[in-house]
């Protein structure tokens, strides 16, 4: 083939265009006190500007719209849209149009065309129209291709690609951390990041439990019976601002009957996040599901379900205790008590406490009283399997507020 041989032109053009909101007009307002050389000269100007507002030309946003100059930037969660325009600008008929669109990742190939149905001609300065969308769910390289396929009327196929490359980037960073409470309950804290450089309007940030969890959300405070969010009535994040989300997750009773269910790497569920940015665009963003490491109780468990926040000097008080059988054998256990500097326990030790069998658990009612004002743990339990002769040890289990009997009744 002459390498000389001048390229073929197609008939036909191809235009795509990405479709985004348009952005409010700015203006840089020029001004100068009334004695200065330029005298009113500016104020006229600013006022016969069409793009200021009037009465407030010095504002720098304008009332007009801007239609977007250049790509922009794509974030993850946003939704890509574009229009994409196939024109004759030959004086001939064009037969058998195809045009199809496909969105390249780094880890599939979608298409994206509404229809791949084939266009029987195309008259000269006629065109074919397609607007596409797509919820973007991977960072990085973006490539759109676009391949147009058709007939001349001589019968030649023609075709021809064209590549639109972009970046999709990062809106948030979402950073997670699980609390541990004494009882069966797990705190979860989300910090959320605007690592974008325009400020967001936060719609929704919730938190979507596994099947093993009850949730409830501790981002707002009840006044007269009415919920207030804790982030105010503008829930807007700044560029590089962070803002902290908290949640309670109880498991159902189902599963926390069921002590080897909680054991090891549990699921806990996944944050859903909806966003708006200017004038209304919306973005969405989903977690992985979030894992949590259950702490390790080892073969018993011992827990406090009812405690006193404040007791009073050398005086009894009750706790409940659950105990659980985390192991895949039958225990035979024996509670021994044994007192500590300001923990004093009330009743016999050494009591047996019978048989417990696999995930099964047992409460108990203990009575106790400190000898010490201020506040004190609760220690000196000691459980003994009679079968293995193994003797498990709970100390600071619980803590509870101590104060004289004087103090209590003046207060």
């Amino acid at each position: 083939m002459d390498v000389n041989q001048p390229k073929q032109e197609h008939l036909l053009a191809l235009k795509v265009m990405r479709l985004t909101k348009p952005t409010l007009f700015t203006n840089i307002p020029v001004t100068c006190e009334e004695r200065d050389l330029p005298g009113d000269l500016f104020s006229t100007l600013m006022k016969d500007d069409p793009s200021t507002v009037k009465g407030a030309e010095t504002l720098m946003l304008g009332e007009m719209l801007t239609l977007p100059q250049n790509f922009g930037n794509i974030f993850l969660g946003e939704t890509f849209s574009s229009y994409i325009s196939v024109h004759n600008d030959s004086n001939q008929v064009v037969k058998d149009i195809q045009v199809k669109a496909d969105l390249q990742t780094s880890s599939q190939r979608l298409n994206l065309s509404a229809s791949t149905a084939v266009v029987s001609e195309l008259k000269p300065d006629s065109c074919i129209d397609d607007v596409i969308h797509h919820e973007v769910k991977e960072i990085g390289t973006h490539i759109l291709v676009c391949a147009v396929s058709y007939t001349t009327q001589t019968g030649e196929k023609m075709y021809f690609r064209k590549f639109f490359k972009f970046q999709v980037l990062k809106p948030l960073d979402v950073k997670t951390k699980f609390y541990n409470a004494e009882t069966d309950e797990v705190f979860l804290e989300a910090q959320i990041q605007n690592i974008t450089t325009s400020p967001m309007f936060m719609e929704k940030v919730s938190l979507e439990p596994s099947i093993m969890y009850n949730v409830s959300e501790l981002n707002t405070v009840i006044t007269n019976g009415d919920g207030c969010s804790t982030f105010g009535t503008k829930t807007y994040l700044q560029p590089l601002d962070t803002r902290q989300y908290l949640y309670c997750l109880k498991p159902k009773p189902e599963f926390a009957e069921k002590a080897g269910v909680i054991k090891g790497v549990t699921v806990i569920g996944k944050l859903d996040i909806v966003w708006k940015t200017n004038l209304g665009e919306r973005g969405r963003l989903q977690t992985s599901q979030l894992q949590r490491m259950a702490p390790g109780y080892g073969d018993v468990r011992l827990s406090i379900e009812t405690i006193p926040d404040t007791v009073r000097l050398e005086e009894p008080f009750d706790i409940t205790c659950k105990i659980t059988n985390c192991s895949e054998r039958t225990m035979d256990l024996v509670l021994e008590m044994c007192n500590t500097n300001a923990i004093h326990w009330c009743g016999v030790s050494g009591r047996q406490l019978g048989k417990l069998h696999p995930s099964s658990s047992l409460h108990l009612t203990l009575a106790l009283l400190s000898s010490v004002q201020g506040l004190q743990s609760v220690s000196g339990l000691r459980l003994t399997d009679t079968f293995l002769k193994r003797t498990y040890e709970y100390d600071d289990i619980a803590q509870v507020c101590v104060v004289s009997s004087k103090l209590q009744a003046e207060s």
